[in-house]
């Protein structure tokens, strides 16, 4: 048990016991950084069977990253959530606005609820960037609606919202008409830590980490 005083030998002894349980998905190396991760945040290795997601998602997500995107979140837990050290060396980065005064406001006037009002004002920002819901079953639905009714397309939606009102419903409804690639769980399971567990995975596809899980070798953008 000497490697439970190195924090990367933690990590690495984790990834070796999860890979039982993803290495016969017939998923892509990609797709199984992504799995893992989930598993990983969790300690549940029942995401290995929840995790959906659409062709080339996963491929779709890293590719927009390259190309710079940004990653819009729903609420803060999910932006405090995703590595800095990753984002600093990539050049990208998470946009939240669901403590602003005018979306706060904005929810008030309209009886909606402020996630659905941070969607709405982030708008045409969205285009082409990475979604990461990980808390609000509203927030999902109006990226949807976004994508579907005024053609704003982000680039991968990450669906992930946690609970029992609302939260399967949403996220089997963004698998049904999502226009756009996705990455959900199936049913009330999910919440901030998978969502930006997911976006890590992505971020760490071309980044390496050292003995303080820190990320290195790779300039920033």
């Amino acid at each position: 048990m000497d490697y439970v005083k190195n924090p990367k030998a933690i990590e690495d002894k984790s990834m070796e016991i999860i890979y039982d349980y993803v290495k016969d998905l017939g998923l892509t190396d990609d797709e199984v950084r992504v799995v893992s991760r989930t598993v990983h945040a969790s300690g549940d290795v029942e995401y290995a069977q929840l995790v959906k997601m659409s062709p080339d998602a996963v491929q779709k997500g890293i590719e927009a990253l390259d190309d710079g995107a940004d990653i819009y979140t729903d609420v803060e837990m999910v932006r405090t959530g995703i590595s800095k050290p990753a984002l600093k060396l990539r050049g990208n980065e998470v946009h939240c606005l669901i403590k602003d005064e005018n979306v706060a406001k904005m929810a008030k006037e309209l009886g909606v609820t402020r996630s659905i009002a941070a969607m709405r004002t982030f708008g045409k920002e969205l285009e082409g960037q990475i979604v990461a819901i990980g808390n609000a079953p509203t927030a999902l639905y109006e990226v949807l609606r976004l994508a579907l009714e005024e053609g704003i397309k982000p680039a991968l939606i990450i669906g992930i919202p946690v609970g029992f009102v609302g939260a399967a419903e949403s996220k089997d409804y963004l698998m049904e008409v999502s226009p756009v690639p996705y990455i959900t769980v199936k049913g009330n399971k999910g919440g901030s830590p998978i969502a930006a567990s997911v976006c890590n995975a992505l971020l760490y596809t071309d980044v390496k980490r050292n003995d303080m899980l820190f990320v290195e070798g790779k300039e920033s953008k």
